[in-house]
């Protein structure tokens, strides 16, 4: 009898060993045919469920920073959460787990440990058994895996080791995931540069030219709204110039003056400022218009021309967004290239102005000239004359000299011909 029930621990044993291989292969078989970090996240998730038979599983990876953890792939809790929740380090059970790099299992009443935080949008609290466990590569923490379980549970030891493994063999993953990313990232950020300094240089209208910056941008910062909104130095307003937006409520945004909201801040500072939730923040103006457009973090970069703002790059995200400062520095260096093209084309439209001046005040002198010796008139009647014109006629006063001039030329045909 006892032999028997030896031989059974031991098929039991084999088949789970059996299982916890197969599992490990598909993980490894999955993850090495990706580099797409959404994608790995999202299949370690599934995998740890079909593992567990978990009710719910939260993948947490440290940010940027690494002073939190963002909720970034979960089973069951709403999709909306990705990215939504975040979690300081030492913070809740995840944070402590994070922190002190060893797994936390409680089989009953999990929110009746003392390190459990409790999230509003969250279902945690209604699960019993809990386990936790770190993330790691290279011996440094990048995240947390948390599998939860509605009733109370005796994690067998088996079961945890399977978790830990599965933990420490996704940790690379995830990490030549991010790498990839980051690459790409920085690949598209280059042609991103590389394409607004070929449309600034160009000749195309300066309309089209911003129009082609915001789409740029909105692209390569994966923005859900990017806007160029220019300074009218008259009424000291800000207004929307450009933006890949379709929505109409965005585009008829009411104009704002400097030193209002965010943007006349930023202009008002010449600093970039960052908001992470723009429908929290109480020095921004349109929080309803955000809420509906689904807007969430901002980064609000000034347009610099020698030190002197003339006006700001907005660019908004639709989930919490941590804006690193090398983000900053890229969209500084954008925003610089557009304030260097829309100087440009004023002083282009400046030196027209001042050659169509010179030209009508040629035209006036000369149309001056002739009625003085034809009609034996001073020079402030003959003036005086051409104005009144221009008046009467609705006419430029440019046409009205050009039309004496005409006729003048026409009167001297005449009277060499009777000669």
């Amino acid at each position: 009898m006892a032999t028997k029930r030896t031989l059974t621990q031991v098929e039991q044993a084999l088949r789970e060993k059996t299982r916890e291989v197969d599992v490990l292969h598909r993980i490894s078989e999955s993850i090495s045919n990706t580099l797409d970090l959404e994608a790995v996240l999202r299949h370690i998730v599934d995998m740890v469920v079909e593992v567990t038979k978990a009710d719910a599983c939260l993948l947490y990876l440290l940010s940027d920073k690494r002073d939190e953890l963002i909720l970034r792939a979960s089973k069951n809790p709403h999709p909306k959460l990705i990215g939504r929740i975040t979690i300081g380090m030492g913070e809740g059970i995840t944070g402590w787990v994070a922190r002190e790099r060893t797994r936390v299992v409680i089989p009953n009443s999990a929110s009746d440990d003392t390190r459990f935080k409790f999230f509003h949008n969250l279902p945690e609290d209604r699960y019993q058994a809990f386990v936790s466990v770190p993330i790691t590569t290279k011996q440094e923490v990048v995240g947390v895996i948390n599998v939860q379980h509605k009733r109370s549970r005796r994690y067998r030891p088996d079961e945890l080791a399977l978790l830990s493994t599965i933990a420490t063999q996704v940790g690379g993953a995830i990490e030549n995931a991010r790498l990839y990313d980051q690459m790409t990232r920085k690949a598209l950020q280059l042609d991103t540069l590389s394409q607004v300094s070929e449309t600034v240089s160009s000749n195309r209208l300066i309309e089209d030219v911003l129009q082609l910056i915001v789409t740029m941008t909105a692209q390569m910062m994966g923005s859900k709204i990017c806007s160029i909104i220019l300074l009218d130095q008259p009424t000291g307003e800000l207004r929307i110039a450009a933006t890949q937006s379709l929505s109409e409520q965005y585009r008829r945004k009411p104009n704002v003056k400097i030193g209002q909201s965010i943007s006349g801040r930023a202009v008002q500072d010449r600093r970039p400022i960052i908001v992470p939730d723009v429908t929290k923040e109480g020095t921004y103006m349109y929080p309803d218009m955000a809420a509906k457009e689904g807007l969430c973090s901002l980064l609000c970069v000034p347009m610099l021309v020698r030190e002197k703002a003339i006006g700001v790059i907005n660019t908004y995200t639709s989930k919490p967004h941590t804006f690193t400062a090398e983000d900053v520095k890229l969209m500084q260096a954008i925003a610089n290239q557009a304030a260097i093209s829309i100087e440009h084309t004023t002083l282009l439209e400046k030196s027209f102005e001042m050659q169509e001046a010179l030209q009508v005040r040629k035209l006036l002198d000369r149309a001056k000239g002739y009625l003085m010796r034809s009609k034996r008139l001073s020079e402030e009647d003959a003036f005086k004359l051409i104005q009144r014109q221009s008046m009467d006629l609705r006419k430029s006063m440019r046409e009205i000299a050009e039309a004496i001039l005409l006729a003048g030329e026409i009167e001297e045909r005449a009277d060499k011909r009777r000669d």
